[in-house]
């Protein structure tokens, strides 16, 4: 089978590999993306609940996870959030801002990724789809020689940008680790990140009953705290910040949730008391919590009794349940509806400048399958958009 010459190959027509697409080919590149999907960007399209959030107008090194906290900081401050904005804007696409500076798009991530692909088009990049990779060779001339299912390509530069394992149901796969490994790459270990907690059997008990209920509370671990919604499900506990310290969680880790971050329960039930000593415990927090909550979670603290028959000890002890509730979760609900994937590709074996492999050159890594993580509210996004944009200076 006669082999297709390209300057560029990338594999994934992920947000990183179609950015890197498009500047690579306005450079004149010669560009080919690859991809096993049917579609182009799949994930952009289901992303924000179908309304794309496409980046943050707060970026910083510490909104993400790496074990090279340091390495993200030259792609993010090379295109920033206000680079990906202005194309946004070049586009005419609608957005609106959401709380913590999160960008989503009003209408439709569809906006975004047609975005992209008209200037893929522009630039003359040639998307390959439902193509699968049946092996990479490196030649001796330098070259890369990739064999699929549709042909062989040879290449003077190959880009992985196949993402990671979250959400298999759209098609992830450990590709790219893969190729990172048969480079002779180090790949941190991979789990699930931005997921939902499962919960134990006697949590699970009361929990399911209270399924759709959402309280604004600080969770919170010894390596992070945010303070967001946690939406209780009928298979555990989700919502932003349940998504967030997810991903600083390890198992049998237990996390501390503060129910009501900003009230000292002691002090404000002993005021209830004081002003009506006949009120019950539930009544006393109904103005703060939901009833069904209150009846759920103080189910064997006698909630329907007044506040007048506990101890002071014993309201110390309920107030302790509702400002540091000790969660611990069973697991999580894993690669299934994970939204990232942490660990992956050692940054320190790869160009912060470039993204380039030291360990093999004109191979590049992109996107979420570099060992980069982040947090809920646009920036793994951004993060793609800059890694893609530094490697597609350079290929």
């Amino acid at each position: 089978m006669k082999s297709l010459q390209a300057d560029v190959l990338i594999i994934g027509a992920s947000a990183s590999g179609l950015m890197c697409a498009i500047e690579a080919g306005k450079r004149g590149r010669k560009v080919i993306v690859l991809d096993h999907a049917n579609k182009a960007g799949k994930k952009i399209l289901m992303s924000g609940g179908g309304r794309c959030n496409f980046t943050n107008y707060t970026v910083d090194a510490d909104n993400f996870i790496s074990h090279n906290p340091h390495f993200c900081k030259s792609a993010l401050s090379r295109y920033t959030q206000w680079d990906f904005l202005a194309l946004v804007n070049d586009y005419n696409i609608p957005f609106h801002e959401r709380q913590h500076g999160q960008l989503f798009c009003n209408d439709s991530s569809k906006d975004i990724l047609n975005m992209l692909l008209s200037e893929c088009a522009a630039a003359g990049v040639d998307i390959r789809l439902s193509c699968s990779i049946d092996a990479i060779r490196k030649q001796d001339d330098g070259s890369f020689d990739v064999s699929t299912n549709q042909g062989r390509h040879s290449v003077d530069n190959l880009v992985i940008a196949s993402g990671g394992l979250s959400i298999p149901k759209m098609g992830a796969t450990a590709f790219g680790y893969e190729v990172a490994k048969q480079f002779s790459h180090h790949v941190w270990p991979t789990t699930a990140g931005l997921v939902p907690f499962t919960v134990q059997p006697d949590d699970k008990a009361w929990l399911a009953k209270l399924s759709g209920i959402a309280i604004e509370c600080v969770v919170s671990n010894k390596r992070a705290s945010f303070k967001e919604n946690i939406l209780l499900t009928h298979r555990g506990l989700s919502g932003p910040a349940i998504l967030q310290i997810s991903s600083y969680w390890t198992a049998g880790e237990t996390i501390t949730i503060n129910l009501l971050p900003e009230l000292n329960v002691y002090e404000h039930l002993n005021v209830q008391r004081n002003k009506q000593a006949n009120t019950s415990l539930k009544n006393a927090l109904s103005d703060q919590l939901p009833k069904r909550f209150i009846s759920a979670y103080l189910a064997s603290d006698n909630a329907e009794q007044p506040l007048q028959s506990f101890s002071q000890q014993r309201l110390k002890d309920i107030a302790h349940k509702l400002n540091a509730w000790a969660f611990k979760p069973n697991s999580t609900e894993g690669y299934r509806t994970a939204e990232v994937t942490l660990g992956g590709v050692d940054c320190d074996e790869l160009s912060s400048q470039t993204m380039e492999s030291k360990q093999c050159k004109n191979l590049y890594f992109i996107g979420e399958v570099v060992d980069v993580t982040g947090w809920l509210g646009g920036y793994n996004f951004q993060w793609s958009w800059s890694s893609g944009w530094c490697a597609g200076q350079v290929v």
